[in-house]
């Protein structure tokens, strides 16, 4: 029995659909998706990420009619927090709708294996600034 036998056609779109519900509402990352809705409409990302997560699981004749991951992220500033973001919304939604671990770890693992073709390398402009190095002096321990 595959990953998606477990999970199920039904279920899975549930998950999938809940999911996008909670990135295009969420503050941080859901204004990110407005002009892929615009121009594409919710159910389109609904059913290439349906189709991905099915293809991944193990699901006979379904096939990922998406373009590839850089190429649908490539113009688009995505740095490491957004793409933390929607992981995290991934997790809960996981969570909230009991899927079973086997088919969570499989599918957060695969979504970690995407994070280099994503995220772009440039610095997160909402990161905190690095610290400045702390200046350590050396030199001899005083005689006890």
């Amino acid at each position: 029995m595959s990953l998606f036998d477990q999970i199920g056609g039904d279920k899975l779109r549930a998950v999938v659909t809940d999911f996008y519900a909670r990135v295009l509402a969420d503050h941080m990352i859901g204004y990110m998706f407005d002009d892929a809705v615009r121009k594409l409409g919710k159910d389109h990302l609904i059913e290439r990420e349906w189709e991905l997560v099915a293809n991944l699981l193990g699901a006979e004749g379904v096939k990922y009619q998406g373009r590839t991951m850089r190429g649908a992220h490539g113009r688009h500033a995505i740095f490491v927090g957004f793409f933390d973001r929607r992981l995290t919304i991934l997790k809960e939604t996981l969570r909230d709708h009991a899927v079973a671990q086997q088919v969570q770890d499989k599918w957060l693992s695969h979504t970690e294996s995407l994070r280099n073709q994503i995220v772009h390398a440039k610095p997160d402009p909402l990161a905190p600034a690095p610290a400045e190095p702390s200046v350590i002096k050396l030199g001899r321990r005083p005689a006890k």
